[in-house]
């Protein structure tokens, strides 16, 4: 009976603090004193050589200092887009760098924070393939770093499939709708070409298609000086540079993007309203840019 009573405990607490877990949305790997290209290179070889495929990468901002790669793996890309209420927007996850006072300082995207955010309550069904996911980029990029320290502010486990910054504010299930299409083919053209062509001066990082499907999703670049990267992305914090680039994501003949008011807050969370007011007009900059890419 004791055996009994004493492992129902142990079980509820795993299950407690599993619930009550603060989770960061980006891990820290480490520093180097290397060049940003030669630290790039390094992450893209530990990357391909892991089984991670590469999806593209960028200078946000324009700025030399700051990179992001974006990568992807077959197994999570298969299993997010099973969840048909835009799971595959958690299909690319990102590395950031960012040097800083001599140093390039290596993070990437929390796996367990933005799942649990993305998925909802889809998160346990796939639990298996996400914890394997996580796992094994952190060993990935143990060959390029030991620290693994998460960072950015934190949030309950629990809560991140229900977040939002404050009240009024949206949540993950209030998308921006940017156009609807006559068919998937025509707004995956629509898109492309806007693209290629820069349009809102725009760069495409990466591109995932899923034809079956009829989901495709786009990161996207902000380039412009007036509204872009190179205005907010000082304000609210250039080490959460991995939280870039945006995306549209096109499911069947929509085209819709997440608010801006909960996908900056979801990746500063640490911001207070004062920093938040700085940007305020940010939100609705990125709209305008993206509902530009879908015309």
């Amino acid at each position: 009976m004791r055996k009994l009573i004493f492992s129902s405990i142990a079980i509820f607490s795993i299950v407690f603090n599993t619930i009550g877990q603060d989770l960061a949305p980006y891990i820290k790997i480490g520093e180097s004193t290397e060049t940003i290209q030669q630290v790039s290179d390094k992450v893209v070889e530990a990357l391909k050589s892991n089984s991670f495929t590469i999806l593209g990468d960028y200078n946000p901002s324009n700025k030399s200092t700051l990179k992001v790669i974006a990568f992807t793996r077959t197994d999570l890309k298969n299993t997010v887009v099973k969840v048909t209420d835009r799971g595959a927007l958690a299909a690319a996850f990102k590395v950031g760098l960012e040097q800083k006072g001599g140093k390039i300082l290596i993070s990437y995207t929390n796996p367990d924070y933005i799942l649990r955010a993305y998925l909802g309550d889809n998160y346990n069904t796939f639990k298996g393939t996400f914890q394997k996911f996580s796992a094994d980029l952190k060993t990935t990029f143990s060959t390029i770093g030991n620290e693994f320290t998460p960072f950015g502010g934190t949030l309950k486990a629990d809560k991140l499939k229900g977040y939002h910054y404050k009240i009024m504010m949206p949540y993950f299930s209030d998308p921006i709708e940017l156009n609807e299409f006559s068919s998937f083919e025509e707004g995956l053209k629509v898109i492309e070409n806007n693209l290629k062509a820069k349009k809102g001066q725009t760069v495409e990082v990466y591109k995932i298609v899923y034809k079956n499907e009829k989901v495709a999703v786009f990161g996207i670049g902000l380039q412009s000086k007036e509204n872009g990267e190179s205005v907010f992305l000082p304000k609210i914090g250039e080490a959460h540079v991995a939280a870039l680039p945006y995306e549209i994501i096109l499911q069947g003949k929509k085209a819709t993007m997440l608010h801006g008011k909960y996908r900056i807050a979801l990746h500063w969370p640490e911001l207070t309203m004062g920093t938040f007011m700085k940007i305020m007009s940010t939100p609705g900059d990125i709209e305008d840019t993206l509902e530009g890419l879908c015309k």
